[in-house]
């Protein structure tokens, strides 16, 4: 499976908050990066940190190139809608690293 259908099926099952399968995209060695520097290098912490948030993602566009993948898209949910952008890297098979993009601050005014 190439890296883009590897980060769209990922996607799909995000959003299915099937997080098993999700599980089994991520690489055990994961690296997630968000944008104040806060970082997961578990993917069953940051599964767990996604569950709560319970979202829904409007991709609005794909790039991929090799290995990288990048998606722009509204991040939805039942509080919010905030703009996000997420560059995945993928190797055999597993994203190993997401590194994501956005303003916080819709989080924190939510709540």
């Amino acid at each position: 499976m190439d890296a883009g259908k590897t980060v769209m099926a990922y996607i799909k099952a995000m959003d299915e908050r099937d997080y098993a399968t999700a599980r089994k995209y991520l690489a055990d060695n994961v690296h997630v990066k968000g944008p104040g520097g806060e970082a997961f290098r578990s993917p069953d912490e940051f599964l767990k940190m996604m569950g709560q948030q319970r979202g829904k993602y409007d991709i609005k566009k794909v790039f991929v190139d090799g290995g990288d993948v990048c998606l722009l898209y509204d991040f939805v949910t039942a509080k919010i809608t905030a703009f996000f952008c997420s560059w995945y890297q993928v190797e055999d098979g597993k994203i190993r690293s997401i590194q994501t993009i956005f303003d916080p601050r819709a989080f924190a005014a939510a709540q």
